[in-house]
């Protein structure tokens, strides 16, 4: 994949994020005493931090799968992916059927 170019905003632009992030009533700016009571999340411990943040899948046993590396044309990719989740899953089930 290509690097993108750092894009830097000039002083107009950088007002006009920090204006609107102001204005925003979303946002919280920390006071002085907050960053000083922040623990990391790895140190928190499961009791703030949400359940679907926790899940992990474990090791597998008895490894299904194989994990590769593959180059396929970025066109292929793209329209892949632009069927949604589950996408590497319905490739496999085509390749499957392409072998089979």
């Amino acid at each position: 994949m290509a690097k993108r170019p750092v894009i830097i905003p000039s002083d107009e632009e950088d007002a006009a994020i920090n204006r609107g992030i102001t204005e925003d009533p979303d946002t919280t700016v920390w006071t002085e005493a907050q960053f000083a009571s922040a623990v990391r999340g790895s140190e928190a411990g499961p009791a703030m931090v949400p359940d679907h943040l926790l899940r992990r899948r474990g090791r597998q046993r008895t490894p299904t799968k194989e994990l590769i590396s593959l180059r396929l044309d970025q066109d292929v990719v793209e329209r892949w992916r632009a069927t949604g989740p589950g996408w590497q899953s319905r490739m496999n089930e085509v390749l499957r059927r392409a072998v089979g």
